[in-house]
């Protein structure tokens, strides 16, 4: 799958486990300009740096695979979560950006990787 946006934010790396890394990154997405949607993307393990050399307002092109798992908290209530796992991202010339919309004034997303919850992930 494919999307293309103007990159909203950029995370740090966060090593989850001794194994696992991952990085997430934030693509403002509009069909229509008057509603902005921020999907957020995540790379894992050898491809976090995939997002290294990406800039604040740089249109790209993201490819994803679409992942989905279920996750059972302590009371025995499955809840389902998606996941957007980026292996590649290409930066758009002029001429790919032409079809693109500008997106000016985008409130920030916070991205920190805030331990407030107990998802396992």
């Amino acid at each position: 799958m494919e999307i293309k946006g103007i990159v909203h934010e950029i995370g740090n790396i966060i090593q989850v486990t001794d194994s696992f890394k991952k990085r997430e990154l934030v693509i403002a997405y509009a069909e229509n300009p008057q509603f902005v949607e921020y999907i957020t993307v995540q790379a894992m393990q050898d491809r976090v740096s995939i997002f290294d050399n990406l800039k604040i307002g740089q249109q790209v092109s993201v490819d994803f695979n679409l992942k989905g798992r279920p996750w059972t908290n302590k009371e025995g209530q499955t809840t389902y979560f998606n996941t957007l796992v980026a292996w590649r991202v290409t930066p758009l010339t002029n001429t790919q950006q032409a079809s693109q919309p500008v997106y000016n004034d985008m409130p920030p997303v916070d991205i920190s990787g805030s331990d407030d919850d107990d998802l396992p992930f």
